[in-house]
């Protein structure tokens, strides 16, 4: 079993958590089975931590998977693990953020979070149902009054640390002006060819931890590409080092200092992305990363709908 170093979160929620987890979001989604059998194989390989959120629908697959990890015996204790949710953009208003934390408990069956993190920047109405959304379905995050509901649910006992995803430099300013807790973390794409030099700099700075998501590109899915997986400086890196394109690109984003949370359903490659903590790239190998050209893959518009505000929020820096 892979051992996974852990990063020390700011002092606002003193928490160690795991840099590298497994996230559970899938396209086109899997069956309920198919994502608990892979849990269990990912807690079976060592991860301790698990992103998952309720708009993935992976939840209750989730917990079902740590019930019987705990009756094999696989782990000791739900304190083991390092479980991430998200609030989902439908439940961004003030008296909703509770009721939405103790429905994604009720789904995992925890008493509690490690992390509980708003998903996106921006609320959407009750009614939305499927991507991409009609325009009047979406408005400008109330940034003020959703935190104080994620407040609560920290001050309550319901999650360990509070934080966000898909956040920029501007919405992090708005967020850190009216925040009595600050955000410990913030969850957003990175990889080698989307590198955030800006944000990370800043999120350093306020004592904000990263977490990339998407740190392979995301292939195969409606929003993602192959970039990652065939670029050509990766793949000449990685046959230097006898490894694959993708353990290049984690090992990059792991020497950023950042944590993340590569997605594999797949036994091979779920064992493979645990394999960056062993050995280093040149400072060679990561001036040729650090100048790759730079183009963001995931966007609100290609998820939600090319509306205004999408695309407001796609264009911060």
């Amino acid at each position: 079993m892979s051992l996974v170093p852990e990063v020390s979160l700011s002092s606002s929620c003193d928490l160690k958590m795991p840099v590298i987890g497994m996230g559970t979001s899938s396209y086109p989604p899997v069956d309920p089975e198919t994502a608990k059998a892979a849990i269990i194989e990912a807690i079976k390989a060592g991860y301790r931590h698990f992103d998952t959120a309720y708009a993935y629908g992976s939840e209750k697959p989730l917990g079902e998977a740590i019930a019987q990890a705990l009756s094999l015996g696989l782990i000791k204790s739900r304190d083991e693990l390092f479980i991430t949710s998200k609030l989902w953009a439908s439940f961004a208003g003030r008296d909703l953020v509770v009721p939405a934390i103790k429905m994604s408990l009720s789904n995992l069956k925890l008493d509690y979070l490690d992390m509980y993190i708003i998903h996106w920047p921006l609320k959407l109405s009750q009614d939305v149902r499927q991507m991409p959304i009609a325009k009047e379905q979406a408005f400008p995050l109330d940034i003020k009054s959703v935190w104080e509901g994620m407040e609560e649910c920290k001050n309550l006992g319901l999650t360990k640390a509070i934080g966000v995803s898909n956040f920029s430099c501007k919405k992090l300013e708005e967020l850190l002006s009216v925040a009595k807790i600050p955000p410990a973390l913030n969850q957003v794409e990175m990889n080698p060819l989307w590198q955030q030099k800006k944000l990370k700099e800043f999120c350093k700075a306020k004592d904000i931890h990263i977490t990339a998501y998407s740190p392979l590109g995301a292939n195969g899915t409606k929003w993602g590409d192959n970039r990652i997986v065939e670029c050509d400086v990766l793949e000449e890196i990685a046959k230097a080092h006898g490894k694959t394109t993708a353990q290049i690109s984690l090992r990059w984003v792991y020497e950023q200092g950042v944590s993340l949370v590569p997605k594999s359903f797949n036994k091979k490659r779920m064992t493979e992305n645990l394999q960056i903590f062993d050995w280093s790239l040149t400072e060679e190998e990561s001036s040729k990363i650090n100048q790759l050209p730079q183009h963001k893959g995931v966007t609100f518009a290609s998820i939600l709908g090319p509306h205004d505000l999408m695309l407001e929020l796609d264009a911060e820096t």
